[in-house]
């Protein structure tokens, strides 16, 4: 399938809300949950637009993952950024729809391409141990595993830990 990354917009909060909202369920057996208020409008609004002032700030990068025809199949930001030392935080989520395509694997290949050409040396990502998929498509792009946490949390009835990866341009 043929994606786009397309720089997050104002115009985009009520499709981008929708997409959230039909796939809270999928995404929160992976991840924890964001809590109820970000899923009310009002306060996703509010969130949106800190997002954009983030962004306008360079302390984030928000990017959607759409395909052809302009639908939203996901979201990929690098978030936390220390432009000092060149390096940020990596986040994305794929619709249920989409999960298991390719789309979140060749949407971080080209969001790395981005970051490099922005200047950033280093990303971090983490992951959850029960999200084999999404450890697999950081490995896939050549983020290294650095450690898994040794504190355990519970989560839909299952205990879990953080597992962390690193990227760094300077290797390649």
């Amino acid at each position: 399938m043929e994606i786009t990354l397309e720089k997050l917009k104002q115009e985009d909060a009520v499709k981008l809300y929708e997409f959230e909202l039909a796939n809270r369920d999928f995404f929160e057996s992976m991840v924890p949950s964001r809590g109820e208020e970000y899923y009310n409008l009002s306060n996703f609004h509010i969130n949106h637009k800190a997002l954009l002032k983030e962004q306008a700030d360079g302390h984030s990068y928000c990017y959607l993952i759409k395909d052809k025809s302009g639908s939203i199949l996901g979201r990929i930001n690098l978030v936390d950024i220390d432009l000092s030392q060149k390096q940020g935080h990596v986040g994305y989520r794929v619709g249920k729809n989409y999960a298991g395509k390719g789309i979140a694997n060749k949407a971080l290949g080209l969001f790395l391409q981005i970051c490099r050409e922005k200047g950033i040396k280093q990303i971090n990502a983490q992951t959850t141990t029960n999200n084999i998929g999404s450890q697999k498509i950081l490995e896939k792009n050549e983020f290294k595993h650095i450690s898994t946490s040794n504190e355990e949390f519970e989560m839909n009835g299952n205990n879990l830990k953080f597992v962390y990866y690193k990227w760094e341009f300077e290797n390649r």
